[in-house]
């Protein structure tokens, strides 16, 4: 969608005509782009940029409806309005199968003109948030993440953003989530592409050999140290350093972390020379910063240099579809690696797989089907094949309701309210109202609304933008 204005592109022959309609326009603050012949106007339109179109049917070198029919055979972002002084329902009829968006018969007031041109512009804003959203939904892989749901194009779309900063990235989210893999593919992204990534799990060094690990250490400056070693903010120097599990890090190195991301110096454990480096710091955790900040964990002024551009990546259980994404895949992978014939999910299974609550995330899952993948075999992945507690049943499935005892007699049906025509109320109506009592009843999960309305969530966004540019929200 663009982020500037959307200028008027106006097609009119008539030079005392076009200064008026230019004039009319510009009072509203519209940027307006004026030809007076078929060609020039094909010239203005071949950027393929987003415009609204004021297009006279008689000009001189070519039918209008010419042009119109070019813009509907290329698809351009545009909102034909035809502008003419030969109005017929024939001529109406034809523009608008061509995708003119609305029929202005010469002559016109100023007030409509504005107002057409107005609605005309909105219509097409949304038409193009609506296009860059199903663009979004069909990217289903970025940088080793699999998944199209809206939660993980959320992710991405701000992957893409943060890519070219060389501003610090906070990454938080679940353990199995995927930190490592947004890390590298903010790395990926980056104009430091082609030099090092360097990862370090600040959980899983003993504390007395983390600074060593990051900053380095001289031969002799302790126990064991029997030559020089670089350390991994020098390996990662023109790239990317990645601190996993940061709030882990013991409090006398949060201090000496906090001085290197604001000079970009450092020395090694037993080393007098300071070294400078220039790199990017991604850093991330499974735990909620500001409470380890609260409870005097971890340095307040260090979480506000490291927290700059936050990203949060999304339990599986809230990511849709994306669960059956990424167990088809890796069973494709392993099925290959163990030399085994599975090839789908059988439909009871991928029941199975859409209703766990997956605890562990996309880790779990994929430790799931290569645990498949190792015990069985077969074409088709059925129930009994998934390992516990998948196998033993379908968790989110709910649960046949008691039968009655055989005492209680049952309750007698209610009859029917009779309907009238004052209270049957238009379809969209209906459909809003359900859809947002759904919302409501979530307390606001949007996916989870879909998927209890067994529709898909990009519909639900996608009706609310909708009614949102209309005023019925």
């Amino acid at each position: 969608m663009p982020s500037g204005p959307i200028p008027v592109l106006l097609i009119e022959d008539t030079p005392s005509l076009a200064r008026v309609y230019a004039e009319f326009l510009k009072k509203e603050s519209h940027t307006v782009i004026a030809v007076e012949t078929g060609a020039a106007a094909l010239e203005q339109l071949r950027d393929g940029a987003p415009k609204v179109v004021l297009l006279d049917l008689q000009l001189p070198d070519m039918n209008g409806m010419e042009v119109l029919k070019r813009i509907a055979e290329q698809a351009l972002p545009c909102a034909v309005i035809v502008i003419t002084a030969h109005g017929s329902v024939k001529a109406a009829v034809e523009a608008m199968r061509y995708g003119a968006y609305d029929f202005l018969v010469k002559p016109f007031s100023a007030d409509r003109l504005v107002v057409t041109v107005r609605n005309a512009m909105e219509r097409l804003r949304l038409a193009q948030l609506v296009d860059t959203f199903e663009k979004d939904l069909n990217r289903g892989r970025y940088h080793g993440f699999i998944g199209s749901s809206l939660a993980m194009q959320a992710v991405y779309r701000i992957v893409d953003s943060a890519a070219s900063s060389r501003a610090t990235v906070f990454i938080t989210g679940e353990s199995g989530t995927g930190k490592e893999v947004c890390a590298e593919a903010i790395h990926r992204q980056s104009q430091r592409a082609a030099r090092p990534f360097i990862a370090i799990n600040c959980g899983a060094i003993p504390k007395d050999l983390m600074e060593s690990e990051i900053f380095g250490h001289m031969k002799g400056s302790f126990t064991g140290a029997v030559s020089d070693r670089e350390g991994a903010a020098a390996r990662a120097d023109g790239g990317t350093l990645f601190l996993d599990e940061i709030c882990e890090l013991a409090p006398d190195l949060q201090t000496k972390l906090l001085r290197f991301i604001q000079t970009g110096t450092f020395t090694p454990v037993g080393g007098s020379k300071l070294e400078k480096v220039d790199l990017r710091i991604v850093c991330a955790t499974n735990r909620d910063p500001l409470r380890e900040v609260e409870e005097g964990r971890f340095r307040e002024d260090l979480y506000y240099r490291l927290h700059v551009i936050p990203i949060h990546l999304p339990p599986l259980r809230d990511r849709e579809d994306d669960v059956l994404e990424i167990a088809r895949h890796y069973l494709a992978e392993f099925a290959k690696e163990e030399k085994k014939g599975f090839v789908r999910f059988s439909p009871e299974t991928e029941q199975a797989l859409r209703h766990y609550h997956w605890p562990g995330n996309v880790r779990q899952l994929q430790n799931v089907v290569r645990i498949v993948a190792v015990l069985h075999d077969g074409d088709t992945v059925v129930p009994a094949m998934l390992p516990p507690p998948l196998g033993t049943h379908q968790p989110g499935t709910p649960l046949a309701p008691a039968a009655p005892a055989a005492d209680t007699p049952s309750p007698a049906p209610r009859p029917p309210v009779p309907l009238t025509p004052e209270a049957i109320k238009p379809l969209w109506e209906v459909e809003k109202d359900a859809i947002e009592d759904a919302i409501a009843a979530c307390d606001g999960n949007i996916p989870r609304a879909a998927a209890l309305l067994q529709i898909s969530a990009s519909t639900i966004y996608r009706k609310r933008l909708t009614w949102q540019a209309e005023g019925k929200l």
